[in-house]
């Protein structure tokens, strides 16, 4: 990867060897290992066991999880919060690790309409719950810098599964609580 960032550079118009880039492509590689290292990554090492049994039924929600991806389109960074809704049915989850399952598939190439689904998906997967809720809103570099160029576009996506999709209460009673 090194030799390939060296070519970038290269490509560019850049010297390679002019004092300040002498190290980038070492950089650059640890870098994209380090911001894709959700590829390395799978649901039960992240969870590590963290699955309790508990009698509660009622909506467990955690909001405001910071994340940080790259798009898979121009590789520029997107992050922004994600939200995230769930009923449980016998079993719930350690809260650190619906924060960890979102770093997980967010430190991917993604595109924020599959990585929302994803981390819903996951949710419902692990936990049997009878319903998962997810709404991610992000600012998108690729939007920002380059492009249209538009500094205060937010993109929100949503994923609602199970009870949140079936039932209009169960998703109002959702996104009423995640508002800020």
């Amino acid at each position: 990867m090194e030799n390939e960032v060296k070519n970038i550079l290269i490509g560019i118009g850049e010297d390679p060897t002019r004092e300040g880039l002498i190290g980038t492509p070492e950089r650059v590689t640890k870098s994209l290992e380090y911001l894709t290292r959700g590829y390395h990554q799978n649901i039960d090492e992240v969870i590590n066991g963290a699955i309790f049994t508990a009698s509660s039924d009622d909506m467990i929600i955690v909001k405001n999880i910071e994340f940080y991806s790259m798009c898979e389109h121009h590789m520029l960074p997107f992050f922004g919060k994600c939200h995230i809704g769930y009923i449980p049915e016998g079993k719930i989850i350690g809260v650190s690790k619906l924060a960890r399952l979102v770093d997980m598939f967010a430190r991917r190439l993604q595109i924020q309409e599959r990585l929302t689904h994803q981390v819903a998906q996951s949710i419902m997967a692990v936990l049997g719950s009878s319903g998962a809720g997810v709404v991610m809103e992000a600012q998108h570099m690729c939007m920002l810098m380059r492009g249209v160029e538009k500094q205060n576009s937010v993109m929100t996506t949503s994923a609602m599964l199970g009870s949140f999709r079936k039932e209009a209460s169960t998703r109002d009673e959702f996104l009423t609580l995640i508002k800020d």
